[in-house]
């Protein structure tokens, strides 16, 4: 079923760390999701100090991890920050982002959304415990959605970690508009009703043909398509 956590969202945070790695289509289904409800997203790389180790690591990162194209997000048009909240490269490069925003940190559980939480707020202690004297609930867990004021004049909205993210079901036509890249091609296939999926006169397809779209980013909406059926 859907579940409403936030309302007015001026942007989203999908937060990814390598460690727990995120699986194959996890950005994907979370960029979707977002830009189908016009809200911005920005991709943020937490426990960056990581990376390295992750990437030499028995095994390394995944084949088809996300981690590995992330300067392919950024050459998209999607912004991504690299942080830490346990040193270099920190949080600086984020907290500009967020003032006079109503932002929300999403994301799997593990990779750090409280902690950045924590960063990102000098006086949490103060707001929880503000908090709790109106709900009578005296622990900070992220079990539930909350929304805190941030130093920079922005909201924050911390909200509940997933194992995994699945898409509701939504229009093809909404599916293909979360591929940004796929919006100069739309409208110009032989059939109105394409689905971009080998049909004749895709000039989706023919982009990809031509290296206008990556092909792994193809490949994810033909899994997700097939997955909203």
């Amino acid at each position: 079923q859907k579940q409403a956590i936030a309302a007015n969202l001026d942007e989203a945070l999908i937060v990814v760390a390598p460690v727990p790695e995120p699986s194959r289509d996890l950005l994907e289904r979370y960029l979707v999701a977002v830009l189908s409800l016009g809200i911005r997203p920005l991709i943020v790389l937490n426990k960056a100090e990581g990376l390295a180790a992750a990437g030499s690591r028995p095994g390394g990162l995944a084949p088809d991890s996300p981690l590995r194209r992330l300067h392919e997000y950024r050459e998209l048009g999607y912004p991504v920050v690299e942080t830490s909240c346990k040193g270099a490269p920190g949080i600086a490069a984020l907290t500009p982002l967020l003032a006079a925003r109503t932002s929300i940190l999403v994301g799997q559980s593990g990779v750090g959304k409280s902690s950045l939480a924590n960063a990102l707020l000098p006086d949490l202690g103060l707001q929880i415990g503000a908090l709790s004297r109106v709900t009578g609930k005296g622990t900070h867990t992220t079990t539930t959605t909350i929304m805190y004021t941030l130093p920079c004049g922005g909201r924050l909205i911390d909200s509940p970690g997933v194992w995994e993210y699945g898409l509701w079901t939504m229009a093809q036509s909404e599916l293909a508009d979360g591929f940004r890249e796929f919006r100069p091609f739309q409208g110009q296939c032989r059939f109105r009703d394409c689905r971009h999926a080998g049909e004749p006169g895709c000039a989706v397809h023919a982009a990809v043909a031509a290296g206008a779209i990556r092909d792994w980013r193809y490949q994810s909406y033909r899994r997700l398509l097939e997955q909203a059926g």
